[in-house]
């Protein structure tokens, strides 16, 4: 990982103070929880896609205990903004891998592709397109051809073709928002 230096880790922590956050009702945990956390990757990074932005969340809560700390928010904003390809490959792996058995399948591709792709009004089953774009993927990124994408099929296809990082939907930030940050250092609170 491009290390975050100290003064960027103070920064993150003032940041993540400044979001108002308190233990929840639900939990005794000061941390964001989930609806908080969408809100901030709505608004800061530009994301819509709900799915994608609860599997953000589900990254960067590594306790599963529905809320991300201070701990979790500098260790998954070190990764989200400045980690390496090997560990953004593994973020943007775990994000898709919606039901975590460690695969990428058929229907969790189909899944994420119908959420992010536009609909034409004069589609009569815009769900064959999304099929189709399935299968295109599979011989693309499915190296050992058994039907879904391992953690190494996906690696391979990624460092291949760096494009296909985020092939399911965007789950990293947009590069406007990390000139910002990369700019802005000394202003951490233009972050959020």
């Amino acid at each position: 990982m491009l290390e975050i230096n100290k003064f960027e880790v103070d920064c993150l922590i003032k940041l993540f103070n400044n979001l108002g956050v308190e233990p929840s009702e639900r939990h005794s945990v000061v941390g964001l929880d989930r609806n908080s956390f969408r809100n901030i990757l709505h608004v800061t990074f530009g994301m819509t896609d709900d799915m994608i932005m609860d599997r953000v969340f589900r990254a960067f809560d590594k306790d599963n205990d529905s809320c991300v700390s201070v701990t979790e928010w500098v260790e998954g904003l070190s990764i989200f903004l400045r980690g390496t390809l090997e560990e953004k490959m593994k973020y943007c792996f775990e994000v898709y891998d919606l039901n975590s058995d460690g695969y990428i399948s058929r229907e969790e591709m189909f899944h994420m592709l119908k959420n992010s792709l536009l609909k034409q009004p004069s589609e009569e089953d815009p769900d064959e397109g999304i099929k189709d774009l399935v299968e295109i993927t599979l011989k693309k990124m499915d190296y050992d051809h058994d039907g879904k994408l391992s953690y190494m099929d996906f690696e391979k296809a990624v460092r291949d073709e760096n494009l296909l990082l985020e092939a399911f939907g965007p789950c990293l930030p947009d590069m406007k928002v990390f000139n910002v940050i990369q700019i802005g250092t000394q202003n951490c609170y233009r972050l959020v």
